[in-house]
């Protein structure tokens, strides 16, 4: 006799796509939005994961728009829940000679203007790396463990 088959969780992922203009504003943009939708999957406002992902989100919608801008073009963020993590990625169409990677993270001098962006999204989030992408250009993706 055999056992009856072990009824399986339904994997739901869920997703959220946006491109912004790579201009200040886009960032800002795309960090509200972010938070809105995490606070639509059930992620509330304020709260640590919250928190946690507006930070990164406006990072790496900083850099796209500060480092990777190219004239006339946007920077696009994409949010997917799975079971137990949240994946951001922002992607941005300048295509740089060597990628960063979060090995080459180094923190800034105290008096320095700049350089604290991916200092701080290796230290929030639990996994992130730099993607080449084709056509030109990259995609940071971070992960944050829920």
């Amino acid at each position: 006799m055999t056992a009856p088959p072990t009824p399986q969780r339904p994997v739901t992922v869920r997703v959220f796509v946006q491109r912004f203009s790579a201009t200040p504003l886009g960032a800002r943009l795309a960090r509200h939005l972010a938070v809105s939708q995490l606070h639509t999957w059930g992620i509330p406002y304020g709260s640590k994961t919250s928190d946690t992902a507006a930070l990164i989100v406006a990072e790496l919608a900083t850099n796209a728009v500060t480092h990777g801008r190219v004239p006339g073009r946007d920077f696009e963020l994409r949010l997917s829940l799975a079971t137990g993590v949240l994946h951001i990625e922002v992607t941005d169409t300048r295509h740089e000679r060597r990628l960063p990677a979060p090995a080459d993270v180094r923190p800034a001098q105290p008096l320095d203007e700049s350089g604290r962006g991916l200092v701080l999204v290796d230290a929030l989030a639990d996994r992130w790396e730099v993607l080449d992408r084709d056509p030109p250009g990259k995609t940071v993706r971070a992960e944050i463990n829920l």
